[in-house]
């Protein structure tokens, strides 16, 4: 649904807002949004990509997002910008619906008498806070959100909903957790014992610091010894499992269905795309980046883009390439041994 809003804003002001530079008309008014190719009359819209340059010519927009070596194809009221998508994001938040405050504690969450919860902090329906939990001022723990004994939540945090902070987890300020997120349950620690399992105790705890934001039905796994650790700035989407021991740095960000093994560490400003796999006990350098559906299965020491896996085929084209891929050993003894025949005749 493409949200409008009454009145809306100036050009100019959005403009200020973004930190962006104006051609045209900065007092025509801006109501709505929408994407480049559906964008009317009162609303404005962005172009990132270049593949799309082409929809410019056809687009009702009132104001475009884009790089100024784009302007020479839009002959309309636009927004200049060296990063048109993060300017978007600015421009979006002038359209965010405000989030009034209303403190408190609802009547139906249940919370303990020695909980600390901060003057401004609002509880709502179904959410339990247990036993020596701090809660921060401004914090929003949302319905049927668990927070568990001596765990801590920072300033401005957000529980959107059903998240659970398990027991002595510490959350910094100003983070955003989406429903579902389990933070704290126990690492999978298991010793052999003949034919059966023994579970090792998980003793750590799990540290998020400010400004992480971590996606619907996440989890992070407590610590065996020392604690879990996601770094300031750190972005998880949704459906992501973070083992024990873990530590993700700063400003890392990490899309959906990525798997990460117990004790990797991850460094800072690092980008893993969806479907990464790693395993555990290794070490990612900052600035590392990996492309989707990449399994890691050793260190990656040194800046840069790291790729596995096979891209999709036709299944035809797949029939006929498994086999060979099967085979390639075998190819590869007979290459050598080709070479080798190859340099004795050269010599001869």
């Amino acid at each position: 649904m493409v949200q409008e809003r009454a009145g809306g804003f100036s050009l100019a002001e959005l403009a200020e807002a973004a930190g962006a530079e104006i051609r045209g008309d900065g007092s025509c008014r801006v109501t709505g949004f929408d994407t480049l190719e559906h964008a009317g009359a009162g609303q404005i819209t962005f172009l990132n990509n270049p593949r799309y340059r082409r929809l410019l010519a056809g687009s009702d927009a009132t104001a475009v997002i884009l790089q100024a070596a784009d302007l020479e194809h839009w002959s309309g009221n636009a927004l200049v910008s060296d990063n048109p998508y993060l300017t978007w994001a600015r421009v979006l938040r002038c359209f965010e619906p405000s989030r009034e405050p209303n403190p408190g504690i609802h009547p139906a969450a249940t919370v303990a008498e020695d909980a600390r919860i901060g003057a401004t902090a609002q509880v709502a329906a179904g959410a339990v806070i247990a036993s020596g939990a701090e809660i921060g001022e401004g914090v929003y723990v949302g319905p049927n959100s668990v927070v568990g004994c001596e765990a801590s939540i920072g300033e401005g945090t957000r529980l959107v909903a059903s998240v659970t902070v398990m027991d002595g987890v510490r959350i910094g300020r100003d983070c955003l957790l989406h429903p579902g997120v389990v933070v704290g349950a126990d690492g999978f620690g298991l010793a052999r014992n003949g034919e059966r399992w023994e579970k090792v105790p998980q003793l750590g705890s799990v540290v998020l610091e400010d400004e992480v934001e971590v996606g619907a039905n996440t989890t992070i796994d407590r610590g065996a010894i020392r604690d879990t650790v996601i770094r300031r700035g750190a972005k998880l989407d949704n459906l992501i499992q973070v083992a024990h021991n873990v530590e993700i740095g700063e400003n890392t960000a990490i899309a959906a269905c990525t798997g990460i093994s117990g004790s990797t560490k991850i460094g800072a400003n690092c980008t893993l795309a969806g479907g990464v796999g790693l395993v555990g006990h290794i070490e990612l350098a900052d600035n590392v980046h990996v492309t989707g559906f990449t399994m890691v299965t050793h260190s990656l020491k040194e800046p840069g883009v790291y790729s596995s896996g096979i891209a999709a085929v036709p299944h035809r084209q797949w029939k006929r390439n498994l086999p060979r891929l099967k085979k390639l050993d075998e190819m590869a003894k007979k290459l050598r041994e080709l070479e080798k025949e190859l340099e004795r005749l050269r010599e001869g």
